[in-house]
């Protein structure tokens, strides 16, 4: 190796130390943002079991309504709830994992690609959550930017990547061993500027399919809730109905306070069951499809944001026509109201 390149090398390795101690206080940052999600649901409260209050699991059902692309995996988990339990895990494990070894840069540039993916996985399913700012996007869309910064500028100075190619040189040596870890690597400026322009793509995509912030319009779906009615009927003199409820915040119930059955051929409500009715359903009213759930409250039926379920409701004393017209009727405690025609009186 000649004095010039190896001058060159040197010259190199300079400029990577200087650009990863630039990066620094964003490695420090983002390595703690992964790192405390592991905490928080471990060291400081049990999040991971499926029994107690505050399970992960529910805050991964709210991802549900609205996710982009990944929709059909997040139900399938949802539908399998020991298969869920086992993903919570998994994942949640990944994050302590990659969070500490990003603070003390261990093999930083493959996991800074490790906290890309998270965040494009946090995007893609919860890009579109935020009740008073795009809480979820802007963690999702900066944890993507971050990654990638970190993959270029590696662990620099202090990290364990020095310590270790410090005291080994022949890994040290090892073009390899760079690239997943820390030092100079051979990239060309199209790569980091196509990279970047990548990333600018997905935010622009993202910001506009989930707020609408790029030429409008405007749009939160975190704000007020939205159930969607299907399969409104009338069998066995019971109503039945599912629900799902598909916006509004997911740390605030919908709270049914009314649920009725207007005829539109005679122009009267048949059936009309008010909030504390509502409270007194049985459980065995309610078949809930995932682990967020629709139940009683203390005074109207609550129903969390990804929540959907079988909701059967005895009109033994109610007349049905099977000429006339009804239309189901759902009152929420903000004055909110869901309509859907009934489609059968058997």
């Amino acid at each position: 190796m000649t004095a010039d390149t190896i001058e060159k090398a040197g010259t190199l390795e300079r400029h990577f130390t200087t650009a990863a101690l630039f990066a620094l206080p964003v490695r420090l940052v983002i390595g703690w943002t992964y790192f405390s999600a592991f905490w928080r649901r471990v060291g400081i409260a049990d999040k991971l079991d499926p029994n107690l209050p505050g399970y992960i699991g529910e805050k991964f059902n709210h991802f549900l309504p609205h996710a982009l692309g990944i929709g059909p995996i997040i139900e399938h988990l949802l539908t399998h709830p020991g298969l869920l339990a086992v993903a919570m895990t998994v994942f949640t494990i990944v994050e302590g994992v990659v969070g500490i070894c990003v603070m003390i840069g261990f093999l930083t540039r493959i996991m800074s690609l490790a906290v890309l993916g998270l965040a494009f996985g946090i995007l893609l399913s919860a890009g579109w959550l935020g009740t008073t700012c795009l809480d979820e996007w802007q963690i999702g869309i900066l944890g993507m930017a971050c990654g990638f910064m970190l993959f270029l500028s590696g662990g620099g100075r202090y990290s364990v990547d020095r310590i270790v190619s410090g005291r080994i040189l022949r890994l040290a040596q090892q073009k390899w061993f760079n690239w997943l870890s820390s030092g100079a690597i051979n990239v060309r400026t199209p790569v980091v500027v196509s990279g970047s322009i990548l990333i600018l793509t997905v935010a622009l995509f993202t910001n506009q399919h989930f707020h609408g912030e790029v030429y409008g319009p405007l749009h939160n779906k975190s704000v007020a809730p939205v159930i969607e009615i299907t399969d409104a009927h009338i069998a066995d003199n019971s109503l039945q109905f599912e629900l799902f409820r598909t916006e509004g915040a997911d740390v605030y119930g919908s709270f049914l306070i009314g649920v009725g059955v207007r005829d539109d051929t005679a122009g009267d409500t048949v059936v009309k069951l008010d909030g504390a009715e509502l409270s007194r359903l049985p459980r065995t009213a309610i078949t809930n499809r995932y682990v967020a759930q629709v139940e009683p409250g203390a005074h109207s039926l609550v129903v969390p944001l990804g929540a959907k379920a079988r909701v059967t409701i005895d009109t033994e004393r109610t007349h049905w026509n099977a000429a006339h017209r009804y239309t189901l009727v759902l009152t929420d405690i903000s004055g909110a109201t869901w309509k859907l025609p009934i489609a059968s009186v058997t």
